[in-house]
């Protein structure tokens, strides 16, 4: 039996190369104008108005502006603040504030006080008597310098400026002869000037004067700033929110209510350390209402 070879398969057809040659030589390089390149600076550069399509148009349309006239409170506000940022050195110095003590003792006596004195007892009583305690333990934090005479001007009084916010601005009605007033006079004359500010009856007698200003952000929730001093004084003192953190107590972590607390102060009259000394007394005497009853 004759067996027959089966015919060889075709060979594929060679598929074309996908890859061109290698190429062995540099591109060439275009030439370099040699004359300047002409520019602008930024403020010519004019913007290309947006082209404004019919389904754009609606959407677009609503957004609009107006403008309002400064009032005279706004305009004056705005240009004292300006003032003493061009004239003080101003500074700020932090602590904080540990808010414990200062409750329980609100707590504990609101009820009796507001009987006695028909008021509500506040934390604005104890910063500002807190304050004036700090002003007379240092008071170049309650002086001035008069830039005319060249002369530093102690005050022997304490005329504290407190910020209350009214729809037109920011006023700063002051409580004076704070040096001589317990809490619940403090908390009238504070009631009354705020109650006068809210009512636009603020006289200027009522805001004339004043040798240190405290300013209290904490009532919109504030947890920390740095205040501008109002001039003509060289210092103000910022309160913030009461918020409850972690702290070290005796060794142990414990959760209290705490606050920020902030002075600015004019550094070509006060150093570093009368600062810090006037707002670690100010710490103290609100943290231990007693050291102002023993007089410490």
């Amino acid at each position: 039996t004759l067996f027959r070879s089966p015919p060889p398969k075709p060979e594929p057809a060679s598929q074309p190369s996908v890859a061109g040659p290698i190429p062995t030589a540099m591109p060439p390089v275009p030439p370099v104008s040699t004359q300047p390149m002409e520019s602008k600076p930024v403020f010519a550069v004019k913007p290309t108005p947006a082209v404004t399509t019919p389904e754009s148009a609606s959407t677009t349309s609503s957004r609009s502006e107006h403008r309002v006239k400064m009032n005279r409170m706004r305009q004056r506000i705005a240009q004292r603040l300006k003032e003493a940022q061009n004239t003080c050195a101003m500074l700020t110095t932090f602590n904080e504030i540990d808010m414990s003590n200062i409750q329980e003792m609100r707590t504990r006596h609101k009820d009796a006080f507001l009987k006695k004195h028909n008021l509500k007892l506040g934390f604005m009583s104890a910063f500002v008597k807190a304050a004036a305690f700090a002003l007379q333990d240092q008071p170049v934090v309650n002086a001035v310098i008069d830039d005319t005479t060249k002369e530093i001007v102690y005050r022997d009084y304490i005329d504290i400026s407190v910020a209350v916010s009214t729809p037109k601005g920011l006023v700063v009605p002051v409580v004076r002869n704070v040096e001589s007033m317990n809490f619940a006079t403090i908390e009238r004359t504070i009631n009354e000037l705020g109650e006068k500010a809210r009512k636009n009856e603020l006289a200027i007698e009522d805001m004339d004067g004043g040798t240190f200003t405290i300013s209290n952000g904490g009532v919109f929730g504030s947890l920390f700033g740095t205040p501008i001093i109002n001039p003509p004084q060289s210092a103000i003192l910022g309160m913030h929110g009461i918020f409850d953190r972690p702290v070290a107590i005796s060794g142990k972590v414990e959760v209290r209510p705490m606050m920020y607390v902030a002075l600015t102060y004019d550094h070509r009259l006060i150093d570093g350390r009368e600062a810090v000394l006037f707002l670690r007394k100010v710490k103290s005497v609100v943290e231990d209402p007693r050291i102002l009853l023993l007089d410490l």
